[in-house]
């Protein structure tokens, strides 16, 4: 009796609390009003859900399902924190404790996750959460908004885009063009793998952390993508950033079939940090001449030709010239031009996706592992993925996937005649 009446109580003070700004509903806001009457709807939901199950109050009915039982505390999410309402209680006639369908559906839809992995990726940080939600038109008691709060629902929230993004399936995809390409945290490396289908469109493949990038951790990450469906009998045009390590994995992996086009802005960079200021102007200049050639043969003789200029006075930037330098014009020898060549031929569309890493991480003051790091990158990428566009010369992708089904011919041919 004395819980009956105890709950009693607590139903007409929160919807006094409640229905204190309906009375003044010309001065408040859309969303107090939003909020009370929803808060208030819900109440009486609820309770509507009750009778149907134990008849209306002080009546006998031998049709009853269920006893009232009292009230007790429960919450429900509002606005990105939990907000504590009377939660009825029923019991069947057995004394069992029965769950009123509308609590159980609340209850059950869980929105703080999403809520706190969108408010972190927007750049809120923990501390900032409680802070940065609308504050609610009533004084009702609340939680879930503190720091250990949040951060226990960012983390839950990240290791199931981490797990949704490793399990993907692979195997519905027609991929023309792989990149690879890694980031680095501390002592860790985190590569990640991203393909563009055959009409442009993009999509993150995978990530894998290693100490560093190094063949093996190279390797790993491809033997992942294959393992959940990536094809790897067909050709495809492999973009990296000229790391020995990834040239030997793509190579291991998917032989003759993988054409590798090193980019040609890590080409350019890495030889002008072995030259002086003074010369490094004139030197892109010359590269840009070259690369911006539509004959592969004429490139590849400047290329060459600037090289044997250097390797007087400058023989590191020479020798890093040539390294690899035929796999920097494999887009010129594919035929590509226009903005699909421009686009194809350096890594940017994947640095651009460790741009969203690096501007959601940044506020990180001290990595906990790989994982860490592999959480944070998943819920990066995966926002970022949420803003994909197709490709800038995705028109000329037709091109592409002819250009790699000939060469796909020419080995074909080889291996019948061997």
């Amino acid at each position: 009796m004395k819980k009956a009446i105890k709950g009693r109580v607590l139903t007409q003070e929160v919807l006094a609390q409640l229905r204190l700004p309906l009375a003044e509903l010309m001065r408040s806001t859309l969303l107090d009003t939003v909020i009370t009457t929803g808060s208030i709807e819900a109440i009486r939901m609820l309770e509507e859900q009750r009778e149907a199950l134990c008849g209306p109050k002080h009546a006998q009915s031998e049709s009853r399902q269920a006893y009232r039982h009292g009230h007790c505390a429960g919450s429900l999410v509002m606005g990105g924190r939990r907000v504590t309402l009377p939660r009825p209680r029923v019991r069947s006639l057995e004394g069992r404790e029965l769950e009123l369908p509308a609590w159980k559906q609340w209850s059950d839809e869980d929105p703080l996750e999403e809520r706190a992995l969108a408010q972190m990726l927007l750049g809120v940080s923990t501390r900032g959460y409680a802070s940065s939600l609308e504050p609610l038109p009533a004084p009702l008691p609340e939680r879930g908004k503190s720091r250990s709060a949040v951060s226990r629902r960012f983390v839950r929230g990240t290791q199931k885009q981490l797990a949704e993004l490793l399990r993907g399936d692979l195997s519905g995809l027609k991929l023309a063009v792989l990149m690879i390409d890694g980031i680095h945290f501390e002592e860790h490396v985190v590569l990640a793998a991203l393909g563009i289908d055959a009409s442009g469109y993009k999509h993150v493949l995978g990530l894998w952390e290693g100490a560093t990038e190094n063949a093996r951790a190279c390797k790993g990450l491809l033997e992942d993508l294959i393992s959940r469906g990536l094809v790897t009998d067909q050709a495809l045009l492999v973009v990296i950033d000229g790391a020995k390590a990834l040239y030997k994995a793509a190579k291991d992996v998917f032989g003759k079939r993988a054409l590798i086009q090193r980019c040609q802005e890590h080409k350019k960079r890495n030889v002008a940090d072995q030259l002086p200021e003074s010369m490094r102007p004139a030197v892109r200049r010359a590269m840009n001449e070259a690369y911006e050639s539509s004959d592969p043969k004429r490139a590849l003789r400047l290329l060459e030709n600037l090289a044997a200029r250097l390797e007087g006075e400058h023989p590191g930037a020479a020798a890093s010239l040539r390294e690899g330098l035929a796999e920097t014009l494999t887009v010129i020898e594919l035929g590509l031009v226009g903005w699909l060549r421009f686009t194809l031929r350096t890594t940017n569309p994947i640095d651009n996706l460790f741009g969203s890493v690096r501007k959601t991480s940044k506020r990180v003051k001290r990595w906990r592992g790989g994982r860490m790091m592999l959480r944070w990158c998943a819920a990066s990428v995966l926002d970022a993925a949420t803003r994909f566009r197709r490709i800038r010369g995705y028109t000329e992708m037709p091109k592409l996937v002819a250009a790699l089904r000939a060469h796909e011919g020419t080995l074909d041919q080889e291996e019948a005649v061997a």
